[in-house]
């Protein structure tokens, strides 16, 4: 599976994708890193086929309004600190 994963998640979480055998990238990953605009995620996502996996509801939104991403993971959770301490 590719993914990509949102802003608001940790890079960290590429490095438990991608041994599992799934090609993982994070918007630090990217030319403009986390200044990715949302639009530029997408057309990355939809270009290369991957599920963006986000908390960000905007990528919902554009789901439902826009019908794109074509496939969206969104997680609800607490929290979720972006950086180890230590980094």
């Amino acid at each position: 599976m590719n993914v990509l994963l949102d802003a608001h998640l940790p890079r960290r979480l590429v490095a438990i994708f991608r041994p599992a055998g799934h090609d993982a990238i994070h918007p630090l990953d990217l030319p403009d890193g986390n200044a990715t605009s949302d639009a530029a995620i997408l057309a990355v996502a939809d270009r290369e086929q991957r599920v963006v996996v986000t908390k960000d509801t905007d990528f919902l939104d554009a789901l439902l309004l826009q019908g794109w991403p074509e496939k969206l993971l969104l997680i609800t959770t607490g929290n979720i600190k972006n950086t180890i301490k230590g980094e």
